[in-house]
């Protein structure tokens, strides 16, 4: 930046340094806003259209400066602003950053540097509803892509002294704020020191979304399982940063990360601390049966026709037996072309609109399956099997990219090799989450493992004052969460 000297200098004008932004910042959409007060002394006011409140910047920083007249020094001007945001820069390259940040740049004739306001109103949503974390009872507010809002929403729950929030950036280009969040003296040090450091070493351009960062801070980015929570609702973040973990925001993302993350996270829904520890157990135990159900169920299916046809009823298996006499394709390849049939109609309906993706979804399922059962495509077991396990994938939303992948796994090794080969892959997977960690706390805790207090906030739920310590599987500083001696 050695060409631009005049930003620094004290005897440079207004106008001269806002020449020299604009040379940097060659955008129309840069705006630069020169102005005099009444003694005659020049400012001018550098900011991005759409990204910075213009009726602020009149009210809190023009009006008062156009009114009053000032010979002061550079303090005088500080003191006349009306916005409570205002950091001196005399940095060239930390003034273009607050400019692309969307806050306001104000430089003053005679005065070195000049003063980055806080006037950022970028563009966004409201707070509403997430769409995979839907629940009957409990809050509704979900995360927007504002990371302001994000971290409002977060405060707005957990009021401590103790909430800790370290900004950090990410992305050589794109300069993402990224946020750390974490309650000292619960949260390990080691674990927020780690993660600071894995978010700033990254040296991609752009980081758009939370998803970049997971990539980042995962040990093992090619594995079919990921090593980080998420969640897009504040009552949850906050109830896991109690828990003695800490939480990554990123702005541009409703979807916040939390670390060390456990596999039985995901079989647990926030509406369960909002409902009975008797109903929440049942749907625990649900959803684990249905998530089992939907990988296994088609290559159980598979093993049966080639290998083990005892495995079937005999009633059932005359049925089976009469539907798939006219198919003309193996029983696996008939089980792989109605799943992609399957996984088409649903890219399909979520891709297109909205209206006509609802329409799709059903009349292609209608249509496609009654018409290809009646040409002899595919049998009505498979399609049913097929139907039903994708339905059951999705009781747990946060886990179908991985069941997903183990569903088909599982169906090729079912094909080729029967129910063997599927006992020996699902050892084989439990074997090697046995000895991953996400921040030192093991994928299968408490199960594996075994960690016998844990066990009453796993699969388990027990009543809330049976929960009076924190996770033993995370180690946190402070161990006691509920002081009561009620039973």
């Amino acid at each position: 930046m050695s060409n631009f000297v005049n930003f620094s200098s004290a005897a440079a004008e207004a106008e001269d340094k806002a020449r020299d932004i604009k040379e940097f910042l060659t955008s129309p959409d840069v705006i630069v806003f020169p102005f005099s007060s009444p003694c005659g002394r020049h400012f001018s006011v550098v900011f991005i259209d759409g990204l910075t409140d213009k009726d602020l910047l009149g009210e809190l920083v023009v009006k008062p400066l156009k009114e009053v007249g000032t010979q002061g020094d550079e303090r005088d001007i500080a003191l006349l602003l009306a916005s409570p945001e205002v950091k001196e820069c005399k940095d060239f390259n930390e003034a273009v950053s607050g400019v692309l940040e969307g806050n306001a740049l104000l430089l003053c004739g005679g005065v070195e540097g000049g003063y980055i306001i806080g006037l950022k109103a970028p563009p966004g949503r409201a707070v509403t509803e997430p769409p995979t974390q839907v629940v009957v009872k409990g809050p509704r507010e979900g995360f927007t892509e504002d990371i302001k809002t994000n971290l409002g929403l977060l405060r707005k729950r957990l009021k401590s002294e103790r909430l800790q929030v370290e900004m950090v950036s990410s992305g050589k280009r794109s300069d993402t704020a990224v946020a750390v969040v974490y309650l000292s003296g619960v949260c390990r040090g080691e674990i927020v020191e780690n993660l600071k450091r894995e978010v700033e070493e990254n040296e991609i351009d752009i980081v758009p979304d939370s998803s970049y960062i997971s990539s980042f801070i995962s040990k093992r980015p090619r594995s079919v399982f990921k090593r980080c929570g998420t969640c897009e609702k504040p009552d949850i973040l906050a109830a896991k940063l109690c828990e003695g973990r800490a939480g990554v925001i990123v702005d541009g993302s409703p979807i916040a990360i939390t670390v060390p993350y456990m596999i039985v996270e995901d079989f647990q829904a926030a509406e369960d601390y909002y409902i009975t520890s008797y109903r929440a157990s049942i749907i625990r135990a649900i959803r684990l049966v249905a998530v089992l159900v939907g990988v296994l169920l088609p290559a159980m299916y598979i093993c049966a026709q080639l290998y083990k046809i005892q495995l079937i009823p005999i009633k059932l298996l005359f049925n089976i037996a009469s539907s798939v006499s006219s198919i003309p394709f193996s029983p696996s390849v008939e089980m792989f072309l109605t799943i992609m049939v399957v996984e088409v109609l649903n890219e399909a309906s979520i891709r297109m609109p909205k209206y006509v993706g609802m329409a799709l979804s059903v009349v292609g399922a209608l249509v496609l399956g009654d018409t290809a059962v009646k040409a002899g495509m595919i049998s009505t077991p498979a399609i049913m099997i097929v139907a039903f396990s994708a339905i059951c994938l999705y009781t747990v939303p946060d886990l179908v990219e991985t069941t997903t992948t183990l569903r088909l796994l599982f169906l090729i090794v079912a094909g080729s090799v029967g129910v063997y080969g599927v006992v020996l892959l699902a050892a084989g997977i439990f074997c090697y989450l046995s000895g991953e960690q996400s921040y030192g706390v093991p994928l299968l805790a408490p199960f594996a493992p075994m960690n016998g207090r844990d066990l009453k906030d796993a699969l388990y739920k027990s009543n809330i004052y049976s929960l009076k310590r924190r996770p033993r599987s995370l180690s946190p500083q402070d161990k006691v969460r509920l002081r009561s001696d009620k039973k």
